[in-house]
């Protein structure tokens, strides 16, 4: 087994461990709601117990590694491998009650993602890939849309916790909508993006996302065949995120250069 494949092992592991306690913590009812960045953005004891279990197996499996955690941060030392971790992507829908929350969970060597899974905690659907080695939902190997018309495209997207960053992400959207067939809202980046790995969603758009975001995801979306990408040759990250298949990829990214997707607050 190679190393890309030994971590993507023990990430499964871990993942499916941190996805049975997120589920029953839910089952018991959310806890210790507080907010973050704005009065919007939810953290529950949940997000925490996740992210301190998936540092612990993590701990005890490879001493020697390091974890960047969206509750605790961390992952500046230098070491191995880096683990980039979201205990409960989609914590607003994990608040509701609505079963669309991930744990995401990526293997980063030398600044490159090798190796991610991405578990659905609620339904206990798995979508994982290495690097060079494809992108899987189960035992399924994934592949991209194969549409090529970005008019007849079911574009993902999602909006920002500040109401500023939102309102600009409307107006972008109401520049998109009538150039491509419609659009969803899922609530959980993660997610967003291994449905565009297995062409469930024929692209993917977002500005704001943090590397815990789209790490693992990005990789499943990647190794299904698509482009995964920032805006005007800029590399994916915090001011814009797009996947979609080489054929949709140029039209998509164009429009939303054109409308200024990656500016406002």
């Amino acid at each position: 087994m190679n190393q890309s494949a030994e971590l993507l092992a023990l990430a499964v592991s871990v993942a499916r461990a941190a996805g049975d306690l997120a589920t029953r913590m839910r089952a018991d009812g959310v806890a210790a709601v507080a907010t973050k960045s704005t009065a919007t953005d939810v953290v529950t004891a949940a997000d925490r117990a996740v992210e301190q279990l998936v540092r612990d197996r993590l701990r005890e499996a490879r001493p020697g590694d390091v974890v960047f955690g969206e509750e605790y941060g961390g992952g500046q030392e230098r070491a191995a491998v880096r683990w980039i971790l979201d205990p409960i992507d989609g914590t607003v829908n994990y608040l509701y009650d609505i079963p669309v929350y991930a744990v995401s969970l990526a293997a980063e060597v030398d600044g490159v993602v090798v190796a991610g899974v991405v578990i659905n905690a609620a339904t206990g659907r798995e979508w994982t890939a290495t690097l060079g080695g494809g992108a899987y939902c189960g035992d399924r190997r994934l592949r991209v849309s194969g549409e090529t018309d970005l008019g007849q495209a079911l574009v993902g997207t999602g909006f920002g916790y500040a109401a500023g960053r939102r309102l600009h992400q409307a107006r972008v959207l109401t520049g998109l909508i009538g150039h491509i067939r419609d659009v969803r809202r899922i609530g959980a980046a993660s997610i967003d993006l291994c449905l565009v790995a297995e062409g469930a969603l024929d692209a993917y758009y977002e500005k704001g996302l943090n590397p815990w975001d789209h790490a693992a995801g990005g990789l499943v979306a990647a190794e299904a065949g698509a482009l995964v990408t920032g805006l005007d040759g800029n590399a994916p990250g915090v001011d814009m995120v797009i996947a979609a298949p080489p054929a949709l990829h140029a039209q998509l990214h164009d429009l939303l250069s054109k409308l200024d997707a990656s500016g406002g607050p």
